[in-house]
C-alpha cells in the first residue's frame, strides 16, 4: 500500500496518524527502556510511567475526581457486564434498573438478571431502536442498586445528548463515545468503556468507578472479578495490556495538545457529524437515516438505501474508492459510518463526495 485507506470501522477504529508514526519510531526502544513496550515487564519504572501517565491524562481531559478510581481491565465491556452487577447487585437486597437503548444494553441487562433483581425501565425493541427516552419520563431510583444506560449504541447509532441529574448511582457504559466530549464524571458511580472506539487499540477496558461504591463489593468474589483487587494495585495485580494502555498515554497526549481538551474536539465531532447528516437529509430520501433526529450519534452514523441490493453496491463501490467498513452491522443492515475522535474532515469530505456521486448514478 502506497496511501492509506478511509477507515470507517466502529472498531477496532481509525488513530490518529502522528500517534502510530509516535509508536512506531518508540517501536524498537522505548525512550529509556532499552527495549521495545513488547519486552518491558510491568513491574517495570518504564511502565509504571506510562501507566501513571495514562491515568493522569484521562483525570485531566475528564476533571476525574479525586474520590474516583481509574482501573485498566480487560475483557472489553462485555466483561464489564457481568462484573458490574457481581460487583454491586448480588448481595445487595437492591433492584438494578436499566435501560435498553440498542444491541449493547440487551447485552448487558441479561447478565444482570443472572446476578439479581432487575428491572428495565425503558426499552426501545419495538421502535427498532431509533430513540432514546427523555431523562424526565424515567423514574430514576435513588435507592436502587444502580441505574445503567449506553450513552452511545454503536450498532443502531443513537447517542445520549444529555446526562441526567439524579442522585441515583448512574452506572454507564461508554464504550463508543468516551473522551469524545465533557461528561459530568462526578454525576455517575462508574463508567467504563473499552479502548478501541476513542481511546486506544483493543485489549484494555477502562473503569472510573466512585471510592463508596468499592466498598460495597461484596466478600468471596473470585480475585480477578473483584474491583478492589485492581483498584488496590493500581491495575497491576495482573499483567495489563501494555501496549493498548501505552496507545491510551499517547492518544490522550494527542488530544490534549492537537485540541487543548474535551470541548474542542466535541466540536470537531460535532462538525463531522453534521456533514454527513446534512449529507442524508439533503439527498430527497435516497438516503434515509435510521436514528431520530433529536438523537443522532455523533460518533456512529447509521442510514438506509431503499433497498439491500443498493446498500449492497454502495458498500462494494466504496471499498473500491479505498471508503472501507461501512456496512452495518448484521443485525441491522444498511450503512453505518464510524466518525470517531481521530477521523479526519478529509476523510468525511471523501464519503461525502462518494455519496453525491452513487446517488446521481443510481437514483
Amino acid at each position: 500500500m502506497t496511501t492509506r485507506i478511509h477507515n470507517f470501522a466502529a472498531g477496532p477504529s481509525t488513530l490518529p496518524l502522528t500517534v502510530l508514526k509516535q509508536a512506531q519510531d518508540e517501536f524498537l526502544e522505548l525512550p529509556g527502556a532499552g527495549a521495545s513496550i513488547l519486552e518491558i515487564s510491568h513491574r517495570s519504572a518504564a511502565f509504571e510511567e506510562i501507566i501513571e501517565g495514562a491515568e493522569s491524562n484521562l483525570r485531566k481531559l475528564l476533571t476525574i475526581p479525586e474520590n474516583y478510581k481509574v482501573l485498566f481491565l480487560q475483557g472489553g465491556a462485555n466483561l464489564q457486564f457481568s462484573m458490574i452487577p457481581m460487583n454491586l447487585l448480588r448481595e445487595s437486597s437492591k433492584r438494578a434498573d436499566y435501560i435498553v437503548t440498542g444491541a449493547w444494553g440487551s447485552k448487558a441487562v441479561k447478565e444482570s438478571q443472572k446476578e439479581g433483581e432487575t428491572k428495565i425501565l425503558w426499552d426501545g425493541r419495538n421502535g427498532n431502536y431509533t430513540s432514546v427516552p427523555n431523562w424526565q419520563n424515567l423514574d430514576l431510583d435513588k435507592d436502587s442498586a444502580y441505574i445503567h444506560f449506553t450513552s452511545n449504541e454503536t450498532i443502531q447509532g443513537v447517542q445520549f445528548q444529555e446526562m441526567p441529574e439524579t442522585e441515583a448511582n448512574l452506572v454507564c457504559d461508554m464504550s463508543s463515545d468516551f473522551i469524545s466530549r465533557p461528561v459530568p464524571v462526578d454525576q455517575f458511580g462508574l463508567i467504563y468503556a473499552g479502548a478501541q472506539k476513542n481511546a486506544g487499540p483493543a485489549g484494555a477496558t477502562m473503569v472510573i468507578i466512585r471510592d463508596d461504591l468499592l466498598e460495597r463489593v461484596p466478600t468471596g468474589l473470585h480475585t480477578m472479578l473483584d474491583y478492589r483487587t485492581h483498584a488496590e494495585q493500581g491495575s497491576l495485580y495482573n499483567t495489563p495490556p501494555a501496549f493498548s494502555i501505552y496507545i491510551i498515554k499517547l492518544v490522550t497526549e494527542w488530544i490534549l495538545t492537537e485540541f487543548g481538551g474535551l470541548s474542542d474536539i466535541a466540536a470537531r465531532n460535532e462538525e463531522k457529524a453534521g456533514m454527513l447528516y446534512s449529507a442524508i437529509d439533503s439527498s430527497e430520501g435516497f438516503y434515509r437515516g435510521h436514528a431520530d433526529e433529536n438523537c443522532r450519534s455523533r460518533m456512529n452514523v447509521t442510514w438506509r438505501l431503499k433497498d439491500e441490493a443498493l446498500e449492497s453496491a454502495f458498500v462494494e463501490q466504496a471499498h473500491k474508492s479505498d471508503l472501507h467498513d461501512l456496512k452495518g452491522h448484521r443485525s441491522l443492515g444498511g450503512i453505518r459510518a464510524s466518525i470517531y475522535n481521530a477521523m479526519t474532515l478529509e476523510s468525511v469530505n471523501a464519503l461525502m463526495e462518494f455519496m453525491d456521486t452513487f446517488k446521481k448514478q443510481n437514483a
